[in-house]
């Protein structure tokens, strides 16, 4: 991350840096979810969502 936006997050209300976290958590959510429907069209929804869950916790899931 660059200074300039170091900076404008330093400036924002701490309830605006946890929305900013929590969009960029939902949107990587999407987006892996998307592409690991197109990798595997034969999983089922249930399946696409536990191994979502598994890869963005890191396998703690």
């Amino acid at each position: 991350m660059d200074d300039a936006m170091v900076e404008v997050l330093r400036r924002k209300e701490p309830w605006e840096r946890i929305a900013i976290g929590f969009d960029m958590w939902s949107s990587a959510w999407d987006m892996l979810a998307s592409l690991l429907s197109g990798l595997h069209p034969e999983w089922s929804e249930e399946q696409v969502r536990r191994e979502v869950a598994r890869r963005m916790s890191h396998g703690a899931v």
